[in-house]
């Protein structure tokens, strides 16, 4: 590969990492209402153009961030950090160990957690470019390492409730202390309820 060439490749990768970064130092200052093409070139210190050149657009540029700016957790992450491991898992394990993994994942990303609240009561075409992001990688988990089981119960609708109970008390604890008497602002409160899922997941793995 020519040099000239190979430095353009390497501009434009720092540049996009720049204004992935920006997105996200823009939303963890602003919200949604701070991030503007204007407002990214700036924070980013590069011409707003290149948000069109290289992502098509602010949308475009939202998206890069849901996928690459730690956004949402990968699939390494919600399998425990091997793949491999977790698909030989019996199903039991399989279950209890994504829930456990996914409140650990979400509870370590405040801008995250603020994003999903953000999404409930200031929904826009941003959000719903995250909303995509975060769609897609639960539907790919699902396929890679749940599709295969045949079960009588809907495994499913089973991990999307767990998932969005999980969802919002990580959100909530941002507010509250209490949740019908569980401590979801403490760490003590929080294993109570990975039991508690260990413990749903055994028994809907023994109904079937």
């Amino acid at each position: 590969m020519p040099q000239k060439q190979a430095l353009n490749i390497r501009d434009k990768q720092i540049t996009s990492r720049r204004l992935i970064s920006a997105v996200g130092s823009l939303l963890a200052k602003k919200g949604f209402k701070g991030v503007g093409v204007n407002a990214v070139a700036r924070e980013a210190g590069v011409d707003k153009v290149l948000i069109y050149r290289y992502f098509g657009g602010l949308p475009g540029l939202i998206a890069a961030f849901g996928k690459e700016g730690d956004f949402w957790p990968s699939s390494l992450e919600m399998a425990g950090g091997d793949l491999q491991k977790y698909s030989h898992l019996p199903l039991e394990k399989r279950l209890s160990e994504l829930g456990i993994n996914f409140i650990q994942a979400l509870r370590k990303r405040p801008l995250t957690q603020a994003i999903m609240a953000w999404e409930m009561i200031e929904p826009n075409e941003l959000t719903e470019e995250l909303e995509r992001v975060r769609e897609q990688s639960i539907m790919e988990f699902f396929q890679l390492f749940f599709m295969k089981d045949q079960t009588q119960v809907d495994l499913q609708a089973i991990i999307m409730l767990i998932g969005a109970a999980i969802s919002y008390l990580v959100v909530r604890s941002n507010t509250i202390d209490l949740y019908g008497g569980l401590e979801i602002g403490s760490d003590q409160g929080w294993q109570r309820i990975e039991q508690a899922i260990s413990a749903i997941c055994s028994g809907i793995v023994k109904s079937v």
